[in-house]
């Protein structure tokens, strides 16, 4: 008869903690699922950073960067704005190929603030991301959104 008594209590452990076993993992999944809103922030933020590092690196030692090219027409023209419409031009086609929508690329420097290429209505923009980079004197800035 005591054998018998002893494997209910046994099987009622078991049940009991299973059950505690699926609410922990309950519990632990709720706490572990990501915040949208959280996440779209910062993937924006990164991908500002990420075509900030297209634009300023090399494929390798002898090519020149896209925001050495443009810092140079500027450079040599004496930031008229013949050249600025010039650089105005390559970056849009360049923006072009990234395919964005939402953007603004100014030069904050030498040009005080002057938009170099941008698309969209940045006045009903909600959530900005930015990326800055320097190239010798002039002071370039990407806006996503």
């Amino acid at each position: 008869m005591n054998d018998q008594s002893g494997n209910l209590y046994i099987a009622d452990a078991i049940i009991a903690l299973s059950i505690l076993f699926i609410a922990m993992l309950m519990m632990n999944s709720l706490i572990s699922l990501p915040d949208s809103t959280y996440s779209d922030t910062s993937h924006n933020s990164q991908v500002s950073q990420d075509i900030m590092e297209i634009l300023s690196g090399k494929v390798d030692f002898h090519d020149g960067t896209f925001l050495g090219e443009i810092s140079e027409i500027l450079r040599q023209n004496r930031n008229s704005e013949k050249s600025v419409r010039e650089v105005s031009a390559i970056c849009e086609d360049k923006f072009a190929n990234f395919k964005l929508t939402n953007y603004s690329f100014v030069e904050s420097n030498q040009l005080d603030g002057q938009v170099l290429a941008g698309s969209g209505d940045f006045t009903r923009a909600k959530n900005v991301s930015s990326a800055s980079r320097n190239f010798g004197e002039y002071s370039y800035t990407l806006y996503l959104w």
